[in-house]
Parts: structure tokens; C-alpha cells; sequence
């Protein structure tokens, strides 16, 4: 949930920044300085204040991260609302960890973009931040209701998505072989951290007692993009329609 942040940011600044802007790699820079800092800043704040680790209680099950439906009804006719967060500061951390990146990228992004977005029409400098508005209250809302489900689940939907977003990514970039891959350094640094989240993901399984059976596993990080690499020409639309424009 910290992570996701960082990589909506990317993506929207990506997405936004056009072909021929040269300030896409100074919003990524910031954003990710945003995150960092407000990741230290929630760490410093939080039980015991002032030092960058923090206590926590042990998750024992799936119900411990949703204690407000447990409030007793003493003779079934007034709810008590005595519960307390058991997974303490499991959940919480996690809103407070996004109020201090909305602050900072209030405080920072606009004034970055004002100055160095020169390629961008003024209609469109300021998206990467207006779609932040959107997805900070639609993550905010996921940690609220899904955080149980996203403490169990979340090393499987970080390999998931990861390959999903390698792949649309590779095939939106029209990248078929590695000279073109290797042509733009952006594409590199996609790739990089796209292998970051894969061996996020596998370390995440991992067994702690078994490290030295499932750590192996990190050699598989590069293969979907080699995968991909390998089978692009096989699947090249113009290809397969003009193959089957001569009945083969």
C-alpha cells in the first residue's frame, strides 16, 4: 500500500508528460522524494516517536484487521463500541502515510511543474497531480475495506499486476526485440522496476524458515521480459494478417 503511491505517480506522470517533454524524469525524481519523505515522516511520528521503526501487534488472522465488527450487544439491544485496532499500527499507518504524501506533493509538485513542464500546454501540466486527487481517496477507501484481504494477498497481486503492466507496457511501446529496448533509457528504467516488483513479490512468499530454498526463485525476475522478448515477432499483428491474407 505504500508502494502503490509511488508507482500511480509514475504511471500518471508517464502518461501525461508526452514524448517530448524533458520534465518527466524531474516529476519522477520528486515523487519519489515525496514518498520517501513522507514514508520516514509517518515512521517518526508513529509509537515510539521519534526513531524509524515502530511497535506492532502480532496478526494472528484474517478478523483482527476488522475489530469494529466484533462490538459486543450486551442483550442484543445497544452495540458497545470498546474495539480497538488489534493489528495496531498496521492499519492506520497506512492513512496516515497518505495525508503526509497528498501534503508534500501539494507543497512541491505544482510549483515543479509551473517551472520546468515548458513542454506541456497549461491544460496538461497539472494532470499527473489532478488524477493523485483521485486515486489518494480510491487507495484510502481499498486500505479501509480490503487491508485484511491486501495483508495476505498482496505478494501474489504485486506479481500479477507487475507482469500484466511489463506486458501492456511493452506492447504499447512497440518494443519487439532489445535494440528496442536498449534505444531510450526511460525503457530501461521501466524494465529495472518492473524487476524490482518482481522480486518484491517473490521475496514477500518467501518462507523466512526456507530462504535458502526460495531465494533461487530471484533468478526467474527477468524472464517474462525475455519471454516476451523471444515470442513478440510470432505475434506481430501485421504479420498474422497478412499471413492470413495468403491462407497460411
Amino acid at each position: 500500500m505504500a508502494m502503490l503511491p509511488l508507482v500511480l505517480h509514475w504511471f500518471f506522470i508517464e502518461w501525461y508528460s508526452g514524448k517530448k517533454s524533458s520534465s518527466a524524469l524531474f516529476q519522477h525524481i520528486t515523487a519519489l522524494f515525496e514518498c520517501t519523505m513522507a514514508a520516514i515522516i509517518t515512521l517518526l511520528v508513529s509509537d515510539p516517536v521519534g526513531v524509524l521503526y515502530i511497535r506492532s501487534c502480532r496478526v494472528l488472522m484474517l478478523s483482527d484487521w476488522y475489530t469494529m465488527l466484533y462490538n459486543p450487544s450486551p442483550d442484543y439491544v445497544t452495540t458497545v463500541h470498546c474495539t480497538h485496532e488489534a493489528v495496531y499500527p498496521l492499519y492506520t499507518i497506512v492513512f496516515i502515510y497518505y495525508a503526509f504524501c497528498l501534503v508534500l506533493m501539494m507543497l512541491l509538485r505544482p510549483l515543479l511543474v509551473k517551472k520546468i513542464a515548458c513542454g506541456l500546454g497549461k491544460s496538461d501540466r497539472f494532470k499527473s497531480i489532478y488524477a493523485a486527487l483521485y486515486f489518494f481517496p480510491i487507495l484510502t477507501v481499498l486500505q479501509a475495506v480490503g487491508g485484511g484481504l491486501l495483508y495476505y494477498a498482496f505478494p501474489y497481486i504485486i506479481l500479477v499486476l507487475s507482469l500484466v503492466t511489463l506486458a501492456v507496457y511493452m506492447s504499447a511501446s512497440e518494443i519487439e526485440n532489445c535494440y528496442d529496448l536498449l534505444v531510450r533509457k526511460k525503457r530501461l528504467i521501466v524494465l529495472f522496476s518492473h524487476w524490482l516488483l518482481h522480486a518484491y513479490g517473490i521475496i514477500s512468499i518467501s518462507r523466512v524458515d526456507k530462504l535458502e530454498q526460495d531465494l533461487p526463485l530471484l533468478a526467474l525476475v527477468p524472464t517474462p521480459a525475455l519471454f516476451y522478448l523471444f515470442t513478440a515477432k510470432f505475434t506481430e499483428p501485421s504479420r498474422i494478417l497478412s499471413e492470413g491474407a495468403n491462407g497460411h
